[in-house]
């Protein structure tokens, strides 16, 4: 059966102001011009989140199977087709059995892969992260969870400051799991050597970081000035004042800028009491903060609203669709399969109306209910 969707379609190219998609099964079979398409819906590809703690009330830092499934339904209806769950700061004993739960969910499809945000991070910029967990980062601990994970564990964010860092680096570069640089005190000098052993992602740029001084630049600039190296944004207007989402996006370009939600179960939901990695979280107008001390705590965020205050703040929407979907995919290796609309890739595609807002989302060449 061949489905066609019509509309402005966002292609690596351009936009197609007059455009189809035609679908065939689960793959994208043709995108090209359609002279007499009076539709004005725009035509994009699917969101890709690579780091998200969960949503619509479920999450996924307990490693529970049944709330991962829920909490990445949740953000397909939001127009995210390919999701990373990811952990927080937690006991050995509970990475192992999330990685196990989770790796089933991957196979299937439900889930794209693991991250494990910590338990390796710098205790100075632990931000949310449970404290009682932090540690130094273990080889040992990373081989059997790659494992156990088999292909599942996308990606590891690590403070490169902290002893062992740098052979964590280069182990997970040689099994192909990305190596991210996050919630780190460390020195422009330490990121950069985390860069040049093989890390490869920024973890929510500016956040939990180090702060830019000019006589020390620190995490943030040697992770933006790196020409290898991809930086999360969270746009929620919270985690980052919309003149710095747009300072990082002309500086390392659209290519290099993929959004995050950084979302945990209170996406979605009112405001209340929630739980993230053991300490609890008080919601406010939708802002997250730990109830002991105020810090941010994830987001409620959804990849559709990053999309949307992205666009907002003065990025174009080309370039917006690039942050949400192509640069994110490439990022933790998932770019040959989808996050652009190409003849040949997953058909997983939104439609927004001109006000970026979701008509309808297709993942493998179905239709979202």
């Amino acid at each position: 059966m061949t489905v066609r969707v019509n509309g402005k379609v966002v292609t690596p190219g351009g936009v197609i102001s007059q455009g189809c998609v035609e679908v065939r099964g689960d793959r994208i079979s043709a995108v090209a011009e359609y002279p007499s398409v009076r539709d004005g819906h725009w035509i994009v590809p699917g969101f890709v989140d690579i780091h998200s703690h969960g949503g619509g009330g479920h999450t996924f830092t307990t490693g529970d199977a049944g709330q991962a499934r829920a909490a990445a339904a949740f953000h397909l209806r939001h127009g995210t087709t390919s999701l990373l769950a990811s952990l927080v700061s937690s006991p050995f004993e509970l990475m192992r059995s999330a990685t196990a739960a989770f790796a089933p969910l991957v196979r299937d499809g439900v889930l794209a892969g693991i991250h494990y945000e910590g338990p390796y991070l710098s205790a100075a910029r632990c931000g949310a992260q449970n404290p009682e967990f932090l540690r130094d980062p273990s080889t040992d601990e990373l081989t059997e969870l790659i494992k156990i994970g088999d292909g599942a564990v996308r990606m590891v964010t690590l403070a490169p400051e902290r002893p062992g860092a740098l052979a964590a680096v280069e182990l997970l570069t040689r099994h192909g799991v990305v190596a991210a640089v996050g919630h780190t005190d460390g020195t422009y000098e330490q990121t950069r050597a985390a860069v040049a052993a093989g890390a490869t992602v920024g973890t929510h740029l500016f956040n939990g970081m180090r702060p830019v001084h000019h006589r020390e630049p620190g995490p943030v600039v040697a992770l933006l000035t790196a020409p290898n190296v991809i930086c999360e944004l969270v746009a929620d207007g919270v985690h980052l004042h919309e003149g710095t989402l747009t300072f990082a996006t002309s500086t390392a370009g659209p290519e290099r800028c993929a959004l995050v939600t950084d979302a945990m179960a209170a996406a979605g939901m009112p405001d209340g009491e929630y739980e993230l990695g053991g300490q609890a979280v008080t919601v406010t107008d939708g802002v997250a903060r730990l109830s002991r001390d105020k810090a941010i705590a994830g987001s409620t965020l959804t990849m559709d609203a990053a999309l949307r205050r992205t666009v907002a703040a003065g990025v174009s929407v080309p370039d917006a669709v690039r942050m949400a979907s192509t640069t994110p995919a490439l990022a933790v290796g998932l770019g040959d399969q989808v996050g652009t609309l190409q003849v040949g890739l997953r058909a997983d595609l939104v439609v927004l109306d001109d006000d970026l807002e979701i008509v309808r989302v297709m993942r493998a060449g179905t239709w979202v209910e």
